[in-house]
């Protein structure tokens, strides 16, 4: 699979990598067994690069990913982030002692002395701002407890503030069909600093898989039923922010836009893959057939002009108002 420097870390990645929200919590239950066939068919199939979070499960997927490595004994980069276990979830509660301990607790679940990668998880927007945090996060790279750290965002400002950091590695930020903002500044600004971009949420939670109608529910344990209106956390994290219709509607068209010789899933990830400054998406899966549909769009040829114009058409007259002026 095509590898894409990760930032300034020295680290070549996947430009398909495996997010591993889904391997904790939030997503429906899954066993040990399971995980640990997606995680294994995942790597088999080129994936070097694995995101997680402490928080996934209360470390439940930070801890199968131990396990998995441990077992096959490959070191792929694996990103983890840190901050959402915060109580009370508050920039003050950023302190060095929590962000020491918070990133303890990740090395000890993931069974390493070095973490790759830690991330900022979304924090309150205080948080970008608050150099504390990156004086922290510095005195952690020196004592060689993390390699390196980014942030993980939820609009392109609180990107954009990071990026003024000059420690920040990476940003992580929703990118796919259904959410283009970022690329009007985040992803320039962001590539001029030499930092990489992790693309999340780029199936808008299974909406661009092309496999859900107006009729599709989802259980009672899964964001996308008890998140849907912003209950838990940021509602742009549960289908992008669209409306649940909307998205349907919409991504019948993105279908009709790929055709009928590729999957809605893998065209829509090529799109993320190809934008100017992407380092590499990182799209969820709960099963090894999703797993290995999402690798097979790193093999896909770019886009044509006429399909991307189609799914700009698609994005301005259906999703725009939902999201652009929002995150």
């Amino acid at each position: 699979m095509e590898t894409r420097p990760l930032g300034r870390t020295g680290a070549d990645v996947s430009v398909v990598g495996l997010g591993t929200w889904q391997l904790g919590a939030d997503w429906g239950e899954v066993s040990d067994e399971a995980a640990a066939e997606l995680l294994d068919a995942a790597l088999d199939a080129g994936v070097t690069l694995l995101d997680t979070a402490d928080v996934y499960g209360d470390g439940v997927s930070e801890q199968r990913i131990r396990r998995c490595l441990a077992a096959r004994g490959d070191r792929p980069f694996v990103a983890t982030k840190a901050g959402r276990r915060a109580d009370p979830f508050e920039a003050a509660t950023y302190t060095p002692e929590n962000l020491r301990a918070w990133v303890d607790r990740s090395r000890q679940n993931l069974g390493v002395d070095t973490l790759d990668l830690v991330q900022l998880h979304c924090p309150p927007p205080a948080v970008y701002s608050d150099q504390r945090v990156y004086d922290t996060l510095d005195a952690l790279v020196a004592e060689e407890a993390i390699a390196g750290y980014g942030v993980s965002v939820e609009t392109v400002a609180e990107g954009l503030t990071a990026l003024q950091h000059p420690g920040v590695q990476s940003i992580q930020v929703i990118l796919n069909v259904f959410r283009r903002k970022p690329l009007e500044e985040l992803l320039p600004a962001a590539a001029a600093a030499q930092v990489g971009i992790l693309a999340r949420v780029p199936l808008a939670s299974g909406l661009l898989s092309g496999k859900y109608d107006e009729s599709t529910t989802f259980g009672a344990d899964d964001h996308r039923t008890y998140n849907r209106n912003g209950e838990a956390f940021d509602v742009g994290e549960t289908f992008s922010g669209v409306p649940f219709e909307v998205g349907v509607a919409a991504a019948r068209e993105v279908a009709e836009i790929a055709g009928p010789d590729l999957s809605t899933a893998a065209f829509s990830l090529r799109w993320v893959i190809d934008q100017p400054g992407v380092t590499a998406v990182i799209p969820g899966a709960r099963t090894v057939q999703q797993a290995l549909g999402n690798v097979s769009a790193a093999g896909l040829p770019a886009l044509t002009a006429a399909q991307l114009a189609d799914l700009e058409r698609v994005y301005d007259e259906r999703i725009r108002a939902h999201v652009h002026d929002r995150w």
